[in-house]
């Protein structure tokens, strides 16, 4: 008998997510795990693999039902959340690892408990699928939506509204719809349910204040005798690092009864009431130096250190005192590079020896 070679299709993957899913269940952040679609190759995504996608509940399978089409953008969305924290956290005690827990927590545990990480990782994820979604719309990749047509004629600075405005209402309102609705399902936990929304749009309004006029000069050699102007979002990074600033100054937060309305104060009253942007926590974080999974902490044993740094990437702070091992690494990179006219750089293959700390 000879057997045949069977090639997994992209649907197959999907109901592989989807078992996995049922079996293990699901947590807070187990939408993000959209971000394993880029990896299975799918292409698109149809109303009939909405049901079969990892990490969805029952009213985001819905929203998926309705807006097949934007769901390939969110996980787009979920894998540049999930890079840009770890961009973000490189040089710190938790560095946004995420781990092979075969139950869509992309972060483990970490999100779990209501620090000032898993306040970050809310609003870079919100602000991800906005921000996503909406480069789609512009970019005329979804047939939902296109460039912000209400920005038009000419400006009180003379110049003229034209080109394709980046539609960021649109982004910003599905990813309210998708995103929050996951909080909506754990109303039990009132104080977290309410640190998770306002973080949730944290993200996204960093976005909304952050749009920049963009502008292209028209006319004989450059002379800009006509300016046309759209608006653009910040760039993805741009949003990373300004949640980043976000998170060293996120405030701690407590749940009062003000009459018949709970809400979430400082928990310090000598602290300023925190605006709309700002990130805020419940319980103060862990020092991560050590693994425990009941609070996701990976430790740092092993993690790559900077003997001659006194912050947070030091070998000091980031081995918590145990100490570190030094190797001798050889690498090879270019050097002696030389430009020859026209037009090529040549270069010669330089080899030289570096040393590397870890944490022990």
């Amino acid at each position: 008998m000879q057997w045949k070679y069977y090639r997994p299709t992209p649907q197959y993957f999907l109901w592989i997510f989807a078992l996995v899913y049922l079996l293990v269940g699901c947590n807070a952040s187990a939408w993000l795990a959209l971000s394993a679609i880029h990896a299975s190759g799918i292409s698109s995504i149809k109303t009939s693999d909405c049901d079969n996608l990892p990490g969805l509940i029952n009213k985001q399978v819905q929203i998926c039902k309705r807006n097949a089409e934007v769901m390939k953008s969110v996980s787009g969305g979920a894998v540049n959340a999930i890079h840009e924290c770890q961009f973000q956290f490189a040089n710190r005690r938790w560095n946004c690892s995420t781990i092979d827990a075969h139950n869509n927590a992309v972060f483990g545990n970490v999100l779990e408990n209501g620090t000032r990480e898993a306040a970050f990782v809310h609003a870079i994820s919100s602000a991800a699928v906005a921000h996503s979604v909406t480069r789609a719309c512009s970019s005329g990749g979804l047939l939902k939506c296109g460039c912000d047509r209400t920005i038009s004629g000419t400006s009180d600075e003379g110049f003229t509204w034209s080109g394709c405005s980046d539609n960021v209402d649109y982004g910003i309102v599905f990813s309210q719809s998708f995103v929050d609705s996951r909080e909506k399902k754990n109303k039990m936990k009132f104080d977290r349910y309410l640190m998770n929304i306002h973080n949730n749009d944290a993200g996204r309004r960093v976005i909304e204040e952050n749009m920049r006029t963009e502008c292209k000069c028209h006319g004989v050699s450059g002379s800009c005798e006509m300016k046309t102007c759209w608006r653009a979002m910040p760039t993805f990074r741009s949003v990373g690092e300004k949640l980043k600033e976000k998170f060293d100054g996120a405030t701690e937060v407590v749940e009062v009864r003000d009459k018949k309305r709970k809400d979430l104060r400082p928990a310090d009253k000598n602290f300023k009431p925190y605006t709309h942007t700002d990130l805020i926590y419940l319980v103060p974080s862990p020092d991560f130096c050590n693994p425990d999974y009941s609070t996701g902490s990976l430790g740092t044993k092993g993690r790559e250190c900077n003997r001659t740094s006194k912050a947070m990437d030091g070998c000091d702070l980031m081995c918590c005192g145990r100490g570190f091992d030094t190797y001798q690494e050889t690498i090879t990179e270019r050097c002696s590079c030389k430009f020859h006219w026209c037009c090529y750089v040549e270069c010669k293959q330089c080899t030289k020896t570096i040393e590397i700390h870890k944490c022990k």
